[in-house]
């Protein structure tokens, strides 16, 4: 992957890993206003170290859980394991690395596509993000000023990927429209011809609302100043090719809530239908005790 000029709003920087060793890659975070790495970074750099030790073959599925939060002033370290290498399918085992410990394990499956059956959900019934205000206009029309702060800076953060939700009515207060949430994205930035970089790109944006996703039925969000929310763990699934930077609607809902513990999940299709991912998600979603004071 080539580097490209450093701006926050280019993925393809984000995802240029430099080689360290044979296995060990070392991955930079762009500095914003957070106290923490975004989980979708490591998920997505994780991602691109274990596909540059295999040639021929695309992830299909990745597992991984979040054990500590990411220092966004220094650099992490990708360790991947060569657990196997099949006719059919591969499997490695990453591990980030900060200050000598394990932020991060992640193991990845490969396969090579081959010819079978074939059937698939249908994508439920949302306007098209043509149809939808653009950055722009979300601003123009007074949206982002009638939202929350919280909601507000959220959505003003320059981040490598434009969102479009079909309805910012739940961060107003007001109860949603069934029980899912759905928002198209993509990447700002055109990608290479390469699907493995199309996939990496994904796995950086499917952490993108799924912990949200659980509190949906509440009527709440992670936006609530009594919320504190981390993710545990991130499970997604490659299902058929696809471009990361042309739309893809990502439907999430949420099964459960219990023990502070929220489980999201979610469907990716391409804009004329075709599910392309499957993301999971479990994250501690903790109501804080007393309010936190302002500033």
């Amino acid at each position: 992957m080539a580097s490209q000029p450093a701006a926050a709003t280019n993925l393809l920087t984000i995802l240029d890993l430099e080689k360290l060793e044979v296995n060990l890659f070392r991955g930079l975070t762009p500095q914003t206003s957070w106290n923490r790495v975004f989980g979708g970074q490591v998920v997505g750099q994780a991602l691109v170290a274990a596909c540059r030790t295999i040639e021929g073959m695309l992830p299909h599925s990745l597992h991984a859980y979040f054990l500590l939060a990411g220092d966004t002033k220094a650099p992490i370290v990708y360790d991947v394991d060569r657990i196997r290498d099949g006719k059919s399918f591969s499997t490695r085992r990453v591990v980030a690395i900060q200050h000598g410990q394990a932020i991060f394990s992640m193991s990845v499956s490969f396969h090579n596509d081959e010819p079978g059956l074939d059937h698939q959900m249908t994508m439920p019934d949302v306007p098209h993000p043509d149809a939808l205000p653009s950055d722009a206009e979300i601003r123009q029309k007074k949206i982002l000023p009638a939202l929350p702060e919280a909601v507000r800076r959220y959505y003003e953060r320059d981040r490598p990927i434009e969102l479009r939700p079909v309805d910012f009515d739940r961060y107003r207060g007001k109860r949603p429209k069934g029980d899912r949430f759905s928002i198209w994205l993509r990447t700002k930035a055109p990608l290479p011809d390469d699907q493995a970089i199309h996939r990496c790109a994904l796995a950086y944006a499917s952490d993108m609302n799924l912990l949200d996703t659980a509190l949906v039925p509440h009527q709440r969000s992670v936006f609530d100043r009594s919320i504190m929310g981390a993710s545990l763990d991130h499970a997604l699934w490659f299902h058929r090719p696809f471009r990361a930077d042309q739309w893809l609607l990502y439907t999430l809902d949420s099964p459960s809530m219990h023990g502070a513990r929220g489980f999201g999940r979610g469907l990716i299709y391409t804009a004329d239908g075709i599910l392309v991912a499957s993301a999971a998600q479990e994250g501690l979603l903790r109501e804080r005790r007393t309010e936190p004071k302002p500033g």
